[in-house]
């Protein structure tokens, strides 16, 4: 069974950080480029970041870039999210996804394109 847990989010004040992980288990994650998309309250599906099967490439929606930095450790079948100079409009539920297609390094941002199983981690940035 495909599974993605998704953990690490909580409340924080703007200005802070928070680590973002996503496990996953059933297929191997080497094989997807995988990214972390989130939805805030009333939104739809915003893709944040992706990454490709081996690390090497990393793409950022503009509205994160130089704040998030993803990785990905394919030994542990784990994807990360590192937050920092978080904004009150970063609030939101993020998912990890990964791509509907294996062995592709295209790192692409259309949220139609991955798919996810988790319940998300929500991240909440208030004073």
């Amino acid at each position: 069974e495909v599974q993605l847990v998704e953990s690490g989010g909580g409340l924080v004040q703007p200005g802070g950080s928070l680590r973002l992980s996503c496990t996953a288990s059933g297929f191997l994650a080497s094989n997807y480029v995988m990214s972390w998309v989130r939805q805030a309250p009333g939104k739809g599906l915003e893709w944040v970041s992706g990454i490709s099967r081996g690390g090497d490439d990393t793409r950022y929606a503009g509205s994160i870039e130089g704040r998030f930095t993803i990785s990905r450790d394919n030994a542990k079948n784990t994807l990360y999210l590192y937050m920092n100079s978080l904004k009150p409009e970063d609030t939101a539920v993020y998912h990890c996804e990964r791509r509907r297609v294996a062995y592709s390094d295209n790192v692409i941002s259309d949220v139609n394109e991955y798919e996810y199983w988790g319940q998300g981690t929500q991240v909440t940035v208030s004073s």
